[in-house]
């Protein structure tokens, strides 16, 4: 609280600044922030605010400011660049990593990230373009190549003076020891590194059992594997087992961030790299497409109800009653689905050891159902008089929450199975199913019991 505070009366005090055109005490004031509270400055500026106060710290802070770019984000960080000319953008781009610099100009329009990479020194533009030609979503795309390693028949003292004189690499967290082909061989952690003699090879200290990362590896693949063994960077390499690249927990939190982002908005059908900013035009064309499927599939719920238009004619009670079978279905489907999608992105769960987790969310759908059954037949009977019409109406939620349980649960995992993502797809199907069975259920039952109904 007292952070956001801080960052707020910055906030306004840049505006001000920019305001009265005080460029000297505008750039002292940037200066002194971190990268990351620049980026929420960054993002709460308006557009002209946002490249005035880019272009004062820039000019005279490269390194800070695009720190600072970095932590917008590829997508925010490349639209605030890509006003910029490419000589700019290329000397600008060779301050920061070479990994977050290839995230910025992938995002760039294509002429001008070709252009950008053309302008750039040979040796960081060819990294650049190595990291590139990675697919999206991987090891290799999101690692950074300048990993530090020494040979195997290196000693403990000359390993450390090495390290002490390193400067363009990632941060050591441990020391990778390679072969003289450079396959990955083993690691060596700094605190092992400082408790033995100095003339010790590394081979004779070092771990073989290594975690690493195949360059093609999904990175959410990557970031399970430094979650799961408590890792602060792990190891990239190629299909020969040759050491290419590095990837630090600073990079796979930001992986975790845009996953666990993309998965809470692929639940709602929303594209994920949509922001609360992106353009209106934009955000219509993404989400529109997944509108007109629940457009679709709301007329298969339609026609259920068609089924039954008769009886509804006879009772028009029903039709007060029918959204609260369908919705209470929906949102117990959401709470399933919402807890099967968490596991399945974890790795816990598949669809070979689904069986406990199916039984459980079945029991609790059935243990909700009978409560707020119960519950809502009670209330329907002390407002209509009409304890058949409460029965229907309670026995109907049981039969709809059983069926948002069973297919929370079996809708995903099938989906996995069939390589399609559950986040997804999944949310239109379990709204398709609790809508249908709901009415069915509901109004199939007030046909069956019609005639205590009157």
């Amino acid at each position: 609280m007292a952070t956001q505070r801080r960052i707020d009366l910055v906030l306004d005090s840049v505006k001000r600044l920019l305001r009265i055109g005080a460029t000297a005490n505008l750039l002292n004031l940037l200066q002194k922030q971190h990268p990351a509270d620049l980026a929420q400055i960054f993002t709460e500026l308006q557009d002209k605010e946002r490249e005035a106060a880019f272009t004062v710290l820039a000019d005279r802070n490269g390194r800070l400011a695009m720190e600072a770019v970095s932590e917008l984000g590829p997508e925010a960080g490349a639209a605030l660049l890509a006003t910029r000319p490419a000589e700019e953008i290329a000397k600008l781009a060779q301050e920061i990593p070479s990994d977050d610099a290839a995230a910025l100009i992938d995002y760039l329009p294509e002429e001008l990230s070709a252009a950008v990479l053309h302008l750039m020194r040979p040796k960081e533009s060819t990294v650049v373009e190595n990291l590139l030609e990675y697919a999206e979503r991987t090891a290799g795309r999101i690692m950074n190549p300048n990993v530090f390693a020494l040979s195997e028949d290196v000693t403990v003292g000359e390993a450390i003076t090495e390290i002490q004189s390193a400067r363009d690499v990632e941060m050591v967290f441990y020391l990778y020891v390679v072969d003289e082909r450079r396959h990955l061989v083993g690691v060596v952690s700094l605190r092992r590194l400082l408790l033995v003699s100095p003339e010790t090879p590394l081979k004779r200290i070092m771990t073989a059992d290594i975690t690493s990362a195949r360059v093609d590896m999904d990175q959410e693949e990557v970031a399970r594997q430094v979650a799961a063994y408590n890792l602060l960077a792990i190891p990239v390499v190629d299909a020969e087992n040759k050491l290419v690249g590095i990837i630090t927990v600073d990079d796979v939190i930001d992986v975790i961030k845009d996953e666990a982002t993309e998965d809470i908005y692929r639940l709602a059908g929303v594209a994920g790299d949509e922001r609360a900013f992106t353009p209106a035009s934009e955000s219509l064309r993404k989400r529109l497409p997944w509108l007109g499927i629940n457009l679709i599939t709301a007329f298969f719920a339609a026609a259920v109800v068609g089924l039954f238009e008769g009886t509804i004619d006879l009772f028009p009670v029903l039709a007060v009653f029918m959204p609260i079978v369908a919705g209470m279905g929906g949102n117990a489907g959401t709470q399933t689905l919402t807890v099967i999608v968490r596991g399945i992105a974890l790795g816990e769960l598949s669809w070979s050891n689904s069986r406990k987790a199916l039984v459980k969310e079945v029991l609790v759908g059935l243990g909700n159902g009978v409560a707020l059954g119960a519950t809502a037949a009670l209330v329907v009977w002390l407002i209509r008089g009409s304890p058949t019409l409460g029965l229907v109406l309670g026995l109907a939620m049981v039969i709809n929450m059983f069926v948002a349980a069973a297919a929370g649960t079996l809708v995903p995992l099938g989906l996995r199975a069939a390589n399609v993502d559950p986040a997804l797809a999944s949310s239109v199907f379990i709204t398709t199913m609790t809508d249908m069975f709901g009415f069915f259920s509901f109004l199939g039952l007030a046909t069956v019991f019609a005639r205590y109904l009157v």
